[in-house]
């Protein structure tokens, strides 16, 4: 894809040997989209996680290529690196619409915002819940009340 422009880097193949890319945020939706075009028209997972307090923020996509005619599917992992003031990435979800309810996760738990999400807002914490549980960085409040507990 670098010679398109995409201006991709190729990461270490992980633990599996599936060869992963890293992507900047303004060239995912392009990449995204050659990749769909391509063949990879499942996206397996979509996820996020927090490299450490200072560090980047990660959006991931585990992309497969099904087809009927190959003994063993192929496969990408696709991960874009992102500030954690201001973690911005376009959503995959009008490419995969698999993309809805865990690009939703990832922004709930870590703060990701999704451009073009079409419905993003939290999932899994109440609608007035301050703050990125999963952030390496998060500081839990210092009460847990349980309601609705009966």
């Amino acid at each position: 894809m670098s010679e398109n422009g995409f201006g991709v880097e190729s990461l270490e193949p992980d633990h599996l040997g599936v060869e992963m890319i890293k992507v900047d945020a303004d060239f995912l939706l392009p990449v995204a989209t050659a990749l769909y075009a391509y063949g990879f028209n499942y996206l397996q997972c979509q996820g996020g996680y927090d490299e450490g307090p200072g560090k980047s923020l990660v959006s991931f996509y585990h992309l497969t290529k099904v087809s009927d005619n190959a003994d063993r599917p192929e496969e990408v992992r696709v991960k874009v690196f992102l500030p954690r003031d201001n973690p911005r990435v376009p959503s995959t979800y009008w490419i995969w619409r698999a993309a809805d309810w865990q690009e939703r996760e990832s922004y709930d738990m870590y703060g990701i915002v999704y451009e073009g999400h079409p419905n993003l807002k939290r999932l899994l914490m109440p609608e007035d819940w301050v703050g990125w549980p999963l952030r390496k960085d998060y500081i839990s409040p210092d009460f847990y009340e349980i309601q609705d507990a009966y």
